[in-house]
């Protein structure tokens, strides 16, 4: 099989096994959650929207705490209780028929599986090379959309049957897959344990680390393409466009494989924080430009030219999603001092919850019933966030570069360079 696919072996392909079979049992559930909670748990609507708010809330308040706890106890430990927990959150779905239990167990779910991904990317850190980690990264992340594709068509199944046995078996299928995952993870070599501080030393937190926390930030809004996609386009195609609603379908299917044929490839490009930070500059704009040509889908004509306008959007975000992605993961590890990678992943990777949260209300706000103009405002942020990305990271190195001065250790942080291919033919 091609070098484009599979990840060279030891640690890098177990870790991207791991993520396969979770993510496997995530795109069922995605598919059939909704239904599953309304139908067969007997929630309203309102239930479970208020109770998921709640959950991935709860997620955001304890991810860094528990980050820096995996740190200091070792971080595939850590992934491995995670995602035993997550297994068991979602399996006690099953049983659950009441609203108070079914916000615990959402909760232990969603801080279980955010803080097992924290924890799998501070693994990652650990186990390989520096100069390796974006394209080891980046397999990981086909993995991801490989697994959502795969629980998605069988979560396809699901709904076709449109049983209460259908459901419980999706659920049990991802409960499954999260405890096949743990198992995977524990093959992954032990990463050391972060030391306790000195005797009257005051430890950093991610959160003192001003160029971390600006560069998470502009992450922040460059990630609301993620809700972008299953939220608010639904709502403009039917609002504001003359295409038929399958074009949706079309789009969701052109992003899920192009991420898994080319992410790889894309990520090639990225070498260190400099070129990681003009990807950041260069997916920004691409994200921008599909804004733009969003814009344009919803301006009248056929159906026909509706499709084609909405489908080439699409592919222009994708391509900016690849490409800003692949900048972000080198910038994420690469400002991140050595043995916290748990706190500052959980950290970093919270905008993505955040925007999880927040992403829906405010992107329905800004374009379904603004338009147009609210389609161009968000272009305009994205392309605002990737430019500013590029002082934010040199200020970031300039400030791990001080922090390992004084500590003696000498800066590591900017890999000088990597080799042009991971895996040798």
């Amino acid at each position: 099989m091609s070098k484009t696919f599979v990840p060279p072996p030891g640690p890098p392909r177990t870790l991207a096994l791991a993520q396969l079979i979770s993510r496997t049992g995530d795109g069922a559930y995605y598919v059939t959650a909704a239904l599953f909670f309304t139908t067969v748990a007997g929630l309203s609507p309102a239930q479970l929207g208020l109770g998921l708010t709640i959950a991935w809330t709860v997620a955001l308040v304890v991810g860094v705490p528990l980050g820096h706890l995996a740190d200091r106890t070792g971080v595939r430990g850590s992934a491995v209780v995670f995602f035993c927990c997550a297994s068991l959150a979602v399996g006690s779905y099953l049983f659950i028929r009441s609203f108070p239990l079914f916000v615990l167990a959402a909760s232990v779910y969603a801080v279980a599986q955010r803080s097992g991904s924290a924890a799998q990317q501070a693994l990652l850190a650990g186990v390989v090379e520096k100069e390796q980690l974006t394209k080891v990264r980046a397999f990981m992340q086909a993995s991801y959309n490989a697994g959502l594709s795969v629980g998605a068509a069988l979560g396809g199944i699901v709904l076709l049957f449109d049983s209460r046995g259908a459901y419980l078996a999706a659920f049990a299928l991802n409960s499954a897959a999260f405890a096949v995952a743990a198992c995977v993870l524990w093959r992954v070599p032990a990463v050391p344990a972060s030391p306790a501080a000195a005797q009257g030393e005051k430890p950093q937190p991610v959160y003192k680390d001003r160029p971390y926390v600006a560069v998470s930030l502009l992450n922040l809004v460059l990630v609301l393409h993620v809700p972008l996609i299953d939220v608010a386009l639904p709502l403009w195609i039917v609002g504001h466009t003359e295409a038929p609603p399958w074009v949706l379908s079309v789009m969701f299917v052109l992003n899920t494989l192009a991420v898994v044929i080319f992410q790889v490839r894309v990520a090639r490009g990225v070498t260190d924080l400099a070129s990681a930070a003009r990807y950041v500059v260069r997916g920004a704009l691409l994200l921008g430009a599909s804004c733009v040509v969003f814009a344009f889908s919803g301006s009248g004509g056929s159906a026909w030219s509706a499709v084609l306008l909405l489908v080439a959007a699409a592919a222009v975000q994708t391509l900016g999603e690849m490409v800003q992605m692949a900048g972000t993961w080198e910038i994420s590890f690469g400002l991140a001092p050595d043995g916290k990678h748990g706190q500052y992943q959980a950290f970093f990777g919270s905008g993505l919850t955040v925007a999880e949260i927040v992403g829906p209300l405010a992107l329905t706000g800004l374009l379904v019933y603004w338009g147009a103009p609210g389609w161009i405002l968000l272009g305009a942020l994205f392309v605002a966030a990737g430019l500013a990305t590029v002082p934010v990271v040199r200020w970031g190195e300039r400030t791990l570069a001080e922090r390992d001065s004084a500590e003696g250790t000498g800066s590591e942080a900017v890999a000088p360079g990597v080799p042009d291919a991971l895996v040798k033919d």
